[in-house]
């Protein structure tokens, strides 16, 4: 019989705070990235990043011009032809596409139906290679080696061209991307001769009832090894040559060139939330003096070490390869939102800054980008155990987020609320790290947030989540009723919000009593037993409840 074992040491798991050795072991040829990416998340696909990321640079099939939303798109392993390589990919936030081409100038990306409406590429799988860390693929249209990898902040491209007078990169900027829905206005110039800078505003769906009036901006500053010889801007079809900087929707620049047979053409992109001028400083950091070989090569270390954190010891590797995908995926969401020198995009107008240590460098990162909604079951017992600074970061994210709006946020977009599920675990997220030991992190006013996040209702709006809080405390329960939000949508979750704020609310108390406040301790105790409420003693089943006390007859459902 195969043994399955989890070499975690002692300390650890008894120890939250226990930093972790480094070690050799090669996780990373046991990740397969194309796993689950069949009708997948948008964010769920991005080979060619680093764990919690900012860059997380991904070919994409059928990302152009989707609803928004949280529908599946961005890439689908079923689909053979690609539309262009994006750089952003978070919950709600998408783009800053680029396309490597020869030939005709083509400046939409097409349909999986008929590529050659535009400027998609078929491929074979043959020719498709993904890693974390890093992807490439044959984009047999052009005849193009395409790829890419990335450090923190900052996506690599290296394409090989064959011999052509009409080679040329696209930066398609301003169409629909993903989970990025509206594009409000994107902006993009060619500066000093082989750069390219600008940023895409967009308005993405779940803002326009959490966050009305307030959007996403993402920034970037490309460079490329080789000065076009051309350049020249479009709006959809629609073909402006010569001119060197657009400003509107479904617009772009492409830089053309020729080349030769084989020829290598590389570009480095520097990514922020905050301004073109912290792209650019990123892009200075983080791409300085380092060749696209050097950053496969780190980011290989960098999984590496992040998933050799555990090992795992089995005589049939496809239990290893199912364990360290799902390891994988668990340390590619909720990326980095801060850059090199600390600072990161406010909820309102203008930036943060995170306070530095003595060596003049941000004493922690900022995380933005979804919540935590059902992820407190599992994922945050990873992160106390395996990731604990991690962890502590992300915590310290959401309690500046409190500080500035007077709320936790369990969903957010660069700065945006972005509630998905409107509920709100964060709360209950801080009680675990303190429980459990992890105090690397601002938790005197963690506490007075997660107290706030489980009694109080005034003034609450659907982006701090738990919308239905208030009757809940009235109450006792949370009743079956249907609660139409301002975008038309219909929830109805009594039943599962009663249990998941009793559950919340118990946490929240065991900090309390840890840190001595006695009366909070008890009305949060006595708000933990509310599931009692709606448990039926006939069926002993829990049962959903009417506004009038009364448990919902067979006939209503």
């Amino acid at each position: 019989m195969n043994k399955f074992i989890l070499l975690i040491s002692l300390t650890l798991l008894f120890s939250c705070k226990q930093k972790i050795e480094k070690n050799i072991f090669n996780a990373v040829q046991y990740v397969d990235p194309q796993i689950g990416s069949v009708h997948g998340r948008w964010f769920f696909y991005t080979p060619a990043a680093l764990p919690f990321g900012m860059a997380k640079l991904a070919p994409h099939t059928n990302a152009a011009g989707s609803m928004g939303s949280w529908m599946p798109n961005g890439y689908d392993d079923r689909q053979t032809s690609i539309e262009g390589f994006g750089h952003f990919h978070e919950f709600q936030i998408g783009g800053v596409v680029v396309m490597p081409t020869v030939g005709e100038l083509k400046t939409i990306p097409g349909t999986l139906e008929n590529p050659d409406t535009g400027y998609r590429s078929r491929f074979d799988k043959i020719d498709e290679h993904s890693e974390p860390g890093y992807y490439s693929v044959l984009l047999k249209d052009y005849n193009i080696k395409t790829e890419i990898t990335a450090t923190e902040r900052v996506g690599f491209h290296r394409y090989t061209f064959p011999k052509s007078e009409k080679s040329r990169i696209i930066f398609d900027i301003g169409h629909k991307q993903g989970e990025s829905s509206t594009v409000i206005e994107a902006f993009a110039e060619l500066v000093n001769k082989n750069e390219v800078e600008g940023f895409v505003e967009t308005y993405p769906v779940y803002a326009t009832f959490c966050d009305p009036g307030n959007h996403v901006k993402m920034y970037f500053i490309a460079r490329l090894n080789k000065i076009p010889e051309t350049v020249g801007t479009f709006t959809d079809s629609i073909i402006h040559k010569n001119t060197t900087s657009t400003k509107g929707v479904n617009n772009g620049i492409y830089l053309e060139f020729k080349t030769t047979e084989n020829e290598v053409v590389e570009m480095q992109v520097g990514l922020s939330y905050t301004s073109i001028e912290n792209a650019r400083l990123n892009l200075e950091t983080e791409a300085k003096s380092v060749s696209f070989d050097d950053i496969h090569v780190s980011a290989t270390k960098r999984w590496n070490e992040m998933l050799g954190r555990i090992q795992v010891e089995d005589e049939n590797d496809i239990n290893k390869t199912k364990f360290y995908t799902g390891l994988y995926h668990a340390l590619l969401g909720r990326g980095l939102a801060s850059d090199v020198n600390g600072q990161y995009k406010l909820n309102g107008d203008g930036t943060g800054q995170i306070p530095s240590d003595k060596n003049g460098n941000p004493r922690y990162h900022h995380y933005n980008t979804d919540g935590m909604w059902g992820g407190f079951w599992n994922l945050s017992q990873l992160w106390a155990m395996v990731y604990p600074d991690y962890f502590a970061e992300y915590l310290q994210s959401n309690i500046d987020f409190y500080k500035e709006t007077g709320w936790l946020h369990d969903g957010e977009a660069a700065g945006v609320y972005t509630n998905g599920v409107q509920t709100n675990f964060q709360g209950l997220l801080i009680a675990s790290a303190y429980n459990c030991g992890i105090r690397n992190f601002d938790w005197e006013t963690g506490y007075k947030a997660a107290l706030k996040n489980e009694i109080d209702y005034n003034g609450r709006n659907l982006g701090n989540g738990k919308y239905d809080l208030h009757r809940f405390v009235k109450l006792g329960y949370v009743p079956y009723e249907d609660t139409t939000i301002s975008n038309g949508w219909v929830y109805n979750f009594g039943a599962s919000h009663t249990l998941e704020y009793s559950f919340s609310s118990y946490a929240v108390a065991q900090m309390a009593k840890g840190l001595g406040h006695e009366n909070d301790y008890k009305k949060l105790m006595n708000q933990a037993d509310y599931w009692k409420n709606i448990f039926d003693d006939e069926t002993k089943f829990i049962r959903p409840k009417l506004p009038n006390g009364k448990f919902i007859k067979e006939s209503t459902r």
